[in-house]
């Protein structure tokens, strides 16, 4: 079965690539960023709510998004847990990848559906961009540092009391000397459990 092999493939070949290891200076081009968004949106939706939401940061806007960031770190961490390469990072990754993406989850209005679900639809989305990421020859990284989740964060996304920003999605090419990363899993047997 043909497809399956490719999709076997494409799945086993998806890594994480880090900001650091992106061509800043090389742009994603459009298309392929709305192919990307396209297939978050045929993501697995209990009740279809569809609760995916993605702002995008490209160009200027990334350093926004960066001092926005570092404000919230400041604001929001105790003097005493304050850790200056923390700060440095926020400031520095999202102007390292081409594209930041804010992974948001919009709450459904449907009290029947727990949040726990429409945070697991996000994943799925995000799980399909970053497939598509990788078949294109994107790297792409999730990250999630916990400011995300303050209501400031909220608030400079234009997110409700409910919604939630669940990570930021860099996407770039590998930078010229950067090779794509081997992986490696231990077996899947060891995993399964068949009763």
């Amino acid at each position: 079965m043909p497809n399956r092999d490719i999709l076997s493939k494409i799945i086993r070949n998806r890594r994480s690539i880090k900001p650091a290891q992106m061509d800043s200076g090389r742009e994603v081009p459009r298309e392929l960023l709305d192919a990307l968004f396209e297939n978050a949106n045929w993501a697995p939706t209990h009740g279809f709510t569809e609760p995916w939401r993605f702002k995008v940061f490209r160009g200027e806007s990334r350093q926004g998004l960066a001092e926005q960031l570092q404000a919230l770190y400041r604001q929001e961490v105790p003097e005493g847990e304050f850790r200056q390469d923390k700060f440095d990072k926020l400031g520095r990754n999202p102007l390292l990848a081409p594209v930041v993406v804010a992974i948001c989850m919009a709450r459904g209005d449907n009290p029947k559906i727990p949040e726990l679900e429409e945070i697991e639809a996000v994943a799925c989305a995000v799980q399909n961009m970053h497939l598509t990421a990788s078949a294109a020859g994107l790297g792409a990284f999730w990250s999630s540092p916990p400011i995300l989740g303050c209501d400031g964060m909220r608030e400079f996304l234009g997110l409700r009391a409910a919604d939630r920003c669940l990570g930021l999605f860099y996407l770039g090419w590998l930078r010229e000397g950067e090779n794509w990363p081997e992986g490696v899993r231990r077996p899947a047997a060891d995993k399964v459990e068949w009763r």
